[in-house]
This record gives C-alpha cells, structure tokens and sequence, in this order.
C-alpha cells in the first residue's frame, strides 16, 4: 500500500453516489464506514497509527497539514489518501459533510 499523501479529485461530470463510492472502497478491501458533521465543526489537531482514506460524499471538508504547511479543501466525491502518523486537524464546509472512510492496515 502507498504511505503518500494524495488527493484525487472527481473527474467525472456526474458526481458519484454513495452506493458507488463504497463499492470502490469495498473492492480495494478498505471496509468503509460513514460519517458526517455539522456545519462548521472541527478536529482539532491529531494523528493515527494508520493510513486513511476518505471519499467526500455530500458537502465539503478542510484538512490542515500544519507540519506540511498544506490545507487540502475536499468537495463531493474528491479523496484523501492520508498517510499514518500526519498531524492533521479539519474544518468542516458551510453545508456541513458527510464522509466515507477505511482504513489501510500496514
């Protein structure tokens, strides 16, 4: 498995389904998981022992890379392949978000 940040946004016109965004996460053996936030929450700044990856599904989010001195913004069917040990907080978008997420094991 890649230990890279990276983020792949939606390429195609018609913005994917949640249905769809599980499948893919499914067939790379991620056994995604939802969840959502409010308008405007947050995390504070934290790490994991793992790599995750997150498909946004609805609405937006806002990843602060401090130690990267980088902000990745993620909107309706973009990805974020997070590597473990990051410090990472976020900022959840105006319309609020909902995610899909799995977890790399190493």
């Amino acid at each position: 498995m890649s230990a890279s940040l990276r983020v792949t946004q939606w390429e195609s016109a018609t913005p994917p389904t949640q249905e769809l965004l599980m499948e893919i996460m499914q067939r790379q053996r991620l056994e995604p998981y939802t969840w959502s936030n409010r308008p405007h929450d947050s995390y504070s700044a934290h790490k994991h022992d793992y790599e995750k990856v997150i498909y946004v599904v609805e609405g937006s989010i806002t990843f602060i890379l401090p130690v990267l001195k980088k902000q990745i913004v993620l909107n309706k069917g973009d990805r974020l392949d997070l590597p473990a040990h990051v410090v990472h907080s976020a900022q959840v978008g105006p319309q609020g978000v909902v995610c899909i997420e799995g977890h790399k094991l190493n």
